[in-house]
């Protein structure tokens, strides 16, 4: 009898990192393994994981005395290894990877189909978090499924989490409190498991900006602070110093615009919350403003030999999300060394050499090729392990990601290919998560506007500018505004009346489209609607209105209204003709005075000449 002192028969992506150890194909072929892993979420976030292994010998020329597990994570505790005939004492070896776990069995596998039950049992705080709002439980996939006859997973969670928001790979929660979820080996594939609870998560930031005018001229210049978008809504609950003006730009940033004299500095220092959701909110836009998102930019070669050809045939978001996901490998080496972006047509020819950048470059690039919209985010990501979830922008812990325009539904869609490849296929693209918060979004140029974390010094780069934490007061999203009318208490007759409106939105929160309607009994149009756009928080809009001519010998006090949904304000303008008007009559009088004032100079001095003339020596 042949001895097999040692089987790798698995390994384990295990929450936070894949490891990766290669089965030997004797022992596969010559022993049948099934699994059941259960997962017992308890209150405290502790989670009790028991692995239930039947081994069966499938030949009468090995046997097995001893089995190894790699687990990739390091938070376990509690180890403990039975099999049929008593306690196994687990020898535990840590490496960089994670922990080895070595058993040793009381009794050898021997026999053509003889069968030995064994069973692992430990205590972990990885695999379930209480982030804010949000109850995350993450399980990466499995290595080598083909090698295994059977692995079940049972997630069980305490009835108080009620129904999951989410479930990756989607399957039917049991019971009535749906607290048990089930999954068979097809049904997870080589898909982890992702499962959440709560409808939406707070974060709470504080981000730093550093601001030099190196010229010898005034200059403005602008920030980009986090926007409301389809995903989150953004409370900026404070901008110190204030800015001139906050505008939003055609790809929804919020740009805080300042005013710079020749070698002055600003350190301006954001606060505020945000409201990120699961699901996007409908966002409907035209063709033509669609068609922006096509353009080929630095890093999205669209018009690319090698894109066009993928574009051709991968045709679909999901299709391509699948391509990048599978052909770039990420990089953890360039995360460290700063190397240059590559863009997609580079990546292509280095796809050993990827971050996050480039998974998001090559998805846009070849969706826009394809007809798809399609452009970039940055931001804050939540994770709490770079080799599971990595951030490339390491200054600030920030992440870049794409997302694409779905027709069909009507809005924007966001996606993870990064994270979909370094999960070891956890789906990111149909569903996302309540981990990413957006800083910036990137559609008519591949490298504007910069995210908060990107505004530093010369000999500040280390320093630390963005603080993100999760938060669990809700922020108010009530939004408030003020305005003031512009317009002269006294007209001329005969002439076009104008004036403006200035609106400042004076809440935390996005001012949305609103109208104000301006009435007058006398003057004509006799209502008009004036229409301002979105204003973000600490920004203003100043909006004019008119007029028609009235009569020529007009001469009346005349009632402007002024109303919104806030408030009503109201004007007097005092119209008058030319003639009868006070200060008209103040400029002509002036006018009539100075002629005549100079008309008898001229004549006095003539007088004084003539005099001078006609003296006799």
């Amino acid at each position: 009898m042949r001895f097999l002192s040692r089987i790798f028969l698995f390994s384990i992506f295990y929450l936070l990192f894949s490891t990766f150890y290669s089965i030997p194909s004797f022992a596969s072929e010559n022993f049948s393994t099934s699994y059941e892993v259960t997962y017992d979420v308890l209150p405290s976030s502790v989670t009790n994981v028991k692995f239930d292994v039947r081994l069966t010998n499938r030949t009468s020329q090995y046997y097995a005395s001893s089995y190894k597990i790699e687990l990739g994570f390091e938070d376990f505790r509690n180890v403990k290894a039975f099999d049929e005939d008593g306690t196994i004492t687990p020898n535990i070896t840590k490496h960089s990877k994670g922990s080895t776990v070595d058993l040793v069995f009381n009794k050898r596998v021997v026999g053509l189909n003889n069968t030995l039950s064994f069973n692992i049992s430990l205590e972990s705080s990885e695999i379930a978090k209480k982030l804010g709002n949000i109850w995350e439980i993450n399980i990466p996939g499995i290595a080598n499924q083909d090698d295994f006859s059977q692995f079940d997973v049972v997630v069980k969670v305490p009835p108080s989490l009620g129904v999951p928001t989410y479930i990756k790979p989607y399957v039917i929660p049991q019971g009535l409190s749906q607290d048990t979820i089930k999954f068979t080996k097809e049904q997870l594939g080589k898909s982890g498991i992702s499962i959440s609870y709560g409808s939406r998560q707070i974060y709470e930031f504080t981000l730093s900006y550093h601001l030099k005018n190196s010229n010898v001229i005034p200059v403005q210049t602008e920030i980009a602070i986090p926007p409301t978008t389809n995903y989150q809504e953004v409370a900026i609950e404070e901008i110190t110093p204030k800015p001139e003006n906050v505008v939003k730009d055609a790809d929804g940033n919020w740009l805080a615009r300042y005013f710079l004299y020749p070698s002055e500095r600003k350190d301006v220092t954001v606060k505020g919350k945000a409201y990120v959701s699961l699901y996007p909110k409908k966002q409907e836009i035209s063709d033509a403003d669609l068609k922006r998102y096509l353009e080929e930019k630095p890093y999205w070669e669209t018009s690319n030999a090698k894109i066009k050809e993928l574009a051709k045939t991968l045709k679909t978001p999901q299709a391509i999300y699948s391509y990048v996901v599978n052909e770039l490998t990420y990089d953890f080496s360039r995360v460290e060394t700063s190397k240059p972006r590559l863009g997609a047509s580079e990546v292509l020819k280095q796809p050993y050499s990827a971050v996050c950048l480039e998974f998001t470059d090559l998805f846009i690039a070849i969706a826009r090729s394809a007809g798809i919209p399609a452009r970039e985010v940055n931001g804050f990501a939540y994770t709490e392990n770079a080799r599971q979830r990595p951030l490339s922008l390491v200054k600030d812990v920030l992440h870049a990601w794409p997302e694409y325009y779905d027709y069909e539904k009507q809005t924007w869609v966001m996606i993870d290919p990064t994270w979909g490849n370094t999960t070891g296929g956890v789906d990111y693209f149909y569903t996302l998560d309540f981990d990413h918060f957006a800083f910036v979004i990137k559609g008519d140029s591949s490298e504007y506007p910069i995210p908060a974390g990107g505004y530093k010094l010369k000999g500040e780069e280390d320093k630390k500018d963005v603080y993100v934490a999760f938060g669990t007061q809700v922020p108010s999203l009530s939004p408030q505004y003020s305005f003031n009318v512009d317009i002269p208490n006294n007209a001329f007759s005969a002439v076009f009346l104008s004036g403006s409106i200035n609106v400042e939105n004076a809440g935390a929160v996005l001012l949305p489209p609103k109208s104000i309607t301006v009435e007058s009994s006398y003057l004509l149009p006799k209502s008009q609607t004036i229409l301002f756009e979105e204003i973000p928080p600490f920004g203003k809009s100043r909006i004019s209105f008119g007029f028609k001519k009235t009569p020529l010998l007009t001469n009346k006090r005349v009632s402007i209204t002024i109303t919104s949904d806030q408030s009503i304000v109201k004007k007097t303008v005092f119209i008058t003709p030319f003639a009868l008007n006070k200060t008209t009559l103040i400029i002509l009088g002036g006018v009539i005075f100075g002629i005549l004032t100079i008309i008898i100079s001229i004549i006095a001095t003539r007088t004084w000449y003539l005099s001078v003339f006609r003296q006799k020596p």
